[in-house]
Formats: structure tokens, sequence, C-alpha cells
């Protein structure tokens, strides 16, 4: 703090002593004002530090975006409605050397898989290589809209050693197969359940162990369950077939395919 000076005191006190020392009185002249003492120099205020830095904050911590749900499993067993091509396994098999494969078409529409046969004795199937199956059930919905003479065939355990098919005649007769090495007719029999003509159709067939059960219209005919041991195929993959017999041309429209347990 700066000092404060009182000059009144100051002056009286110097007059004291004056007189005493030189006896003498006060004259006329006025006494100089005494020179004030200047103050001395103002301390240095000391500046406050440098104000500390700030301290940014840290970035938030960046959030874990979640990851994409996992796609639910697929079912081995399901209904195909063929909305479109599922893009299974097709072959055309020839029966008949002189019948070209390739009049053997198939076409997607209407939710419908449309199988065109121009020439006779020609196999045309359709294989679901996406699952192994040992016991099994498939069933498919079919609908004729060409000749009355063609046939629709139902496979399972298709596999490198063979595979077992059974095929329906439009006039009610069927075939049991195990192919493996060739073509072996191992059943045979007919039906009054099916219905001729441009009609819709139902067909079943069951692979569970040795027994081989087969269906038309959800009725079972004479000689299924067949017991199957000779040629013993336990597992593969499983399909359908649509094919030409002696007339042409065969157009069947194909509505759904179901692979369920048996």
């Amino acid at each position: 703090m700066m000092k404060t000076f009182r000059p009144f005191l100051f002056v009286a006190s110097l007059i004291l002593i004056v007189g005493l020392a030189c006896s003498v009185n006060l004259t006329d002249e006025e006494t100089p004002a005494p020179v004030a003492e200047q103050p001395t120099q103002a301390p240095v205020v000391e500046q406050p530090t440098q104000a500390p830095a700030v301290e940014e904050p840290t970035e938030a911590p960046a959030m874990e975006q979640p990851t994409e749900a996992p796609a639910a499993p697929v079912s081995k067993y399901f209904v195909e409605q063929f909305d479109a091509d599922p893009l299974w396994y097709y072959e055309v098999v020839q029966g008949d050397e002189t019948s070209d494969v390739d009049s053997a078409t198939y076409s997607f529409d209407f939710s419908r898989m449309i199988f065109e046969i121009g020439e006779p004795h020609l196999y045309a199937y359709y294989v679901y290589e996406g699952e192994v199956y040992d016991n099994v059930r498939v069933d498919i919905n079919v609908e004729n809209r060409g000749v009355n003479t063609q046939q629709v065939g139902l496979t399972c355990r298709v596999d490198d050693e063979g595979w077992y098919e059974w095929n329906v005649q439009s006039d009610g007769l069927w075939e049991l197969y195990a192919v493996s090495d060739g073509y072996n007719l191992i059943a045979n029999g007919g039906s009054t359940a099916i219905k001729q003509g441009k009609a819709v159709n139902e067909y079943t067939l069951i692979c569970d162990g040795e027994e081989l059960s087969f269906f038309i219209n959800g009725v079972e005919p004479k000689g299924s369950p067949y017991i199957e041991r000779k040629f013993a195929l336990r597992r593969g993959n499983v399909g359908f077939s649509v094919s030409s017999l002696r007339a042409t041309p065969v157009k069947m429209e194909v509505d759904w395919f179901s692979i369920s347990e048996p």
C-alpha cells in the first residue's frame, strides 16, 4: 500500500526544532513548503500465472453399431410355391434316343412351375440339393394342361449311389423304382383315386427307414407301404419329375412342392 503524508504536522515540528536550536524569532519570510516525498515506485503487481489450459473434453466413445441381425436359419422342411425360380438342379433324361431333350422346357408364371415337353419319352427332373435327408415326406400339387398321356414322379434319397422314384401315370398306373445302375422296377400297381383329363392331383411319397409309402390324392393304393431291403439306399436329396409318354405335347403346371417330416 502507498504511504500517506500529513504536511501540517510536519511544518510545526520543523519550526519548533529550528527555534530551539538557533534561538531566533521567526521572520516574515514565507517558509517554503516542504517537498512532498515522492511515493516509492508502486510494487509490481504480480501477474497471475497463465491460466491452466482448460482440458478439452475427451471425445465421447463411439457408439458401437449393432451388428446386423443374423439371418434366421432356413428350415430343412418347407413348401416351395414357385414365386420365382428356386434354381434347383434340372436335367432331362432320354427314354428314346430320337427325342430331342431341348424340346423339354420349363418356366415360371403366376406362382407356378410350368413344364412343356414337345417330344415323347423325355423325363425332366427337378431336384432340391440344398439338404440331405434320410427319412422324409414329399408332396406335390400338379395340374394337367396338355394331353392326358403323361406321368409325374417323386424322388427321395437322390445320391451318387442312386435314388428311389415313384411314378404315377395319368391313367392311375404307378411304378416304384430303385435307380441304381439302371432303373430297377421293385413294385407296381394301379389306383382309381387319380383325376384324369385337365385336372389337379396331389401325390405323396414317404421314405422312412426301409418303408416306402405313397398316396394319390390322400388315398394309399394297394402295394403301399413297400419294404425295400435289397438296395438299401440311405440318404440324399429330394425332387420330382414330369415326363412325356407316347402323346405330346405335355404341359403340366406345378403349384407347390412340399418337404416335411415323415
